[in-house]
């Protein structure tokens, strides 16, 4: 899935590395993540995966168009 160039500079400019997210879904049949899992956005890369440093420890990718989380 391709991201718009407009919508990626809206995502990189939303979550700043450092911002708190909480994932509301998860589209990964084989993560032990889950609804409600908090962590800290290290990047966004070129195609729109924001990078989260999960304080369970983890650092599992959320993919734009697939999962979503929030700010928290």
């Amino acid at each position: 899935m391709m991201i718009h160039p407009d919508m990626l500079k809206e995502l990189k400019a939303f979550y700043t590395p450092g911002t708190r997210v909480r994932l509301v879904c998860m589209d990964d049949p084989y993560t032990k993540l889950t609804s409600g899992a908090t962590g800290t956005i290290s990047s966004v890369d070129d195609i729109g995966t924001a990078h989260v440093n999960w304080d369970c420890g983890s650092s599992l990718g959320v993919v734009f168009g697939e999962d979503e989380i929030m700010k928290i």
